[in-house]
């Protein structure tokens, strides 16, 4: 049936990934869980293919897709490995867009082609272990020195921060009472000024999560994105699209759940009938290709709304965040109860999704962020953003 928020193309794009992770993504993700491996080659061939940063326009080596077709890109590499689609997510909507939208001729010219081939691996370095939700509390300070920037602090949970040759980072360049109205945005190259610890998550393994520490890290102006102490809201436009690209990997990975739970409940026999004989059994697939459907109709609208310049867009985005987050884990749950003693065992799809969904709650704003925002816009209107 065709999908009204999506085209031909969209589909084709589909066809696409999908071929491409069963040829090249399928055979890597248990020694991504198991090992913590982290697929360097994979990502440049994801770049070669054009599938790292789908929204990249040609002339800065990316195919120039719309919003809709990277979430179509990031929800089908997320069916086979939601580690790979989280990793496109950030890459896309998190740095990409800033570069393209607020980075100099020089950064779109220079940095973002390197980024989007997978030649550089680059990080969004925002959280801090003094701030998470709270990101205009950040404490990494940058101080003018003569005719440079001198960095000092340390990043947490940061996505291939482990293994990055560049990350967009966030400092503070004002008093710390000045909150978000002090915070700027820098790119800074990996050298002997950074420190590396690696994390060791429950879920979403090999995406070379870790703690990085800036030890005086000399930048200079001409690595300002955007505007000096503007760097706020780059960062919640940025989130804003990160919403609907992470709501994409929830859809993704729920998705390869149901597949392998259908699949498993057709073949199991049970009290001498097939699993999928029993009515219980019936409802609960119901119930779960429900829940996916509702999260499809609400992250394509997101995404329909945001490549028509409608502003409602963030409201969307929101919604979808919080829907599918918690529909990820949900469906991940029934999908191991369906399975049993199998699910329960890492050689499943469902229980590395069980793990990879519960990040879902948390990264690009938790839960309880998404209801703070469907709040304030409920009672005070949506928020100005810039489109």
């Amino acid at each position: 049936m065709p999908d009204p928020f999506l085209t031909d193309e969209h589909q084709l794009v589909r066809n696409s990934v999908r071929e491409f992770s069963e040829r090249y993504v399928v055979p890597i993700t248990r020694k991504m869980d198991i090992e913590d491996y982290y697929p360097r080659d994979l990502i440049r061939e994801l770049g070669k293919q054009g599938f790292l940063t789908p929204s990249v326009p040609p002339e800065y080596g990316g195919p120039g897709l719309d919003l809709r077709g990277s979430v179509v890109v990031v929800e089908e590499l997320s069916r086979y490995s939601p580690t790979l689609g989280f990793i496109v997510e950030i890459v896309n909507d998190n740095i990409a867009y800033a570069l393209m939208k607020y980075g100099t001729d020089r950064q779109r010219e220079e940095v973002l082609p390197k980024i989007a081939s997978g030649e550089w691996v680059a990080s969004y370095a925002l959280t801090e272990p003094c701030c998470g939700s709270d990101a205009a509390a950040i404490e990494t300070r940058a101080e003018r020195r003569g005719g440079e920037w001198v960095i000092n602090g340390r990043k947490i949970y940061i996505t291939q921060g482990a293994y990055a040759d560049v990350y967009l980072l966030f400092a503070r360049t004002g008093p710390k009472e000045a909150r978000h109205r002090a915070v700027t945005a820098f790119l800074v190259r990996r050298s002997n000024c950074v420190e590396v610890s690696k994390l060791d998550m429950m879920g979403m393994r090999g995406a070379g999560e870790a703690e990085v520490k800036f030890n005086d890290c000399v930048v200079g102006d001409d690595d300002i994105v955007g505007k000096l102490n503007e760097g706020f809201k780059i960062a919640m436009i940025t989130l804003d699209l990160a919403r609907i690209g992470i709501s994409a990997v929830a859809l993704g990975l729920s998705q390869g759940v149901l597949d392998e739970a259908l699949q498993w409940a057709r073949s199991r026999v049970a009290f001498d009938r097939p699993l999928i004989d029993w009515e219980w059994i019936q409802f609960q697939l119901a119930d779960m290709s429900a829940k996916l459907e509702l999260g499809r109709t609400i992250t394509y609208r997101a995404a329909w709304h945001f490549d028509n310049k409608d502003p409602v867009f963030v409201k969307y985005a929101t919604l979808a965040k919080l829907y599918t987050a918690q529909m990820a884990v949900e469906i991940s749950r029934d999908g191991v109860q369906i399975l049993g003693g199998f699910g329960y065992t890492k050689e499943s799809f469902a229980e590395r999704a069980y793990r990879d969904a519960k990040v879902l709650e948390i990264a690009e704003g938790t839960n309880e962020v998404q209801r703070i925002l469907l709040f304030r816009m409920l009672t005070r209107g949506l928020p100005e953003v810039e489109l």
